[in-house]
């Protein structure tokens, strides 16, 4: 009776931890987005739209005509900065990747390690063409996320050993990132 007791009590914290963790995140966001503005008067959230709107707002100057002068600029004035220049770079870049217009988290697949081993991991083919890198023809860069992290490697890996998932590539990060413990929907 006591085992069946602890056995609800952690199904309990397994149930109501990532909730009160995710409201007070939320919460916390909320607070700290409230206490930027100036402003005496306000109502609670009001920091959320003013930055969505800001966010908004840059978008949108950001992808016309007017921007594109300062935009030139301001990478002219980064490309002079060789450490800042690097690190601005691949965090554009890898911010593209995710939700930019060259997305390349979109082509999940299975790695096998080693033709003698039937050991296999679940990666995104992220470049194709390796002409740069002059590699050889047949390979492709594969970019395999770490468990519970944002943080990844990429590898170079023969085309032979690569099986496509026919799945959401979103899904499948998830499944990466929770160390495998994430369900994936069954809808590609």
């Amino acid at each position: 009776m006591l085992r069946r007791i602890l056995g609800f009590f952690l199904n309990g914290i397994i149930f109501i931890v990532p909730i009160a963790i995710t409201v007070f995140i939320i919460y916390r966001l909320f607070i700290f987005l409230d206490g930027l503005l100036p402003v005496e008067k306000q109502f609670p959230g009001s920091g959320l739209i003013i930055l969505v709107a800001v966010v908004t707002l840059m978008g949108f100057l950001g992808s016309t005509f007017v921007a594109t002068p300062i935009r030139n600029w301001f990478n002219s004035l980064i490309d002079r900065i060789p450490l800042v220049k690097t690190l601005y770079s691949s965090i554009t870049d890898l911010l593209s990747a995710f939700v930019g217009q060259k997305k390349r988290f979109n082509q999940p697949v299975l790695v096998k390690l080693s033709r003698e081993a039937e050991l296999e991991r679940i990666g995104f083919v992220t470049d194709d063409d390796l002409m740069l890198l002059d590699s050889p023809k047949g390979k492709v860069a594969v970019y395999f996320p770490h468990s519970y992290s944002y943080t990844g490697n990429v590898f170079i890996i023969p085309k032979s050993n690569i099986t496509p998932i026919d799945k959401n590539s979103s899904e499948v990060m998830k499944y990466i990132v929770s160390g495998g413990v994430a369900e994936i929907d069954e809808e590609p």
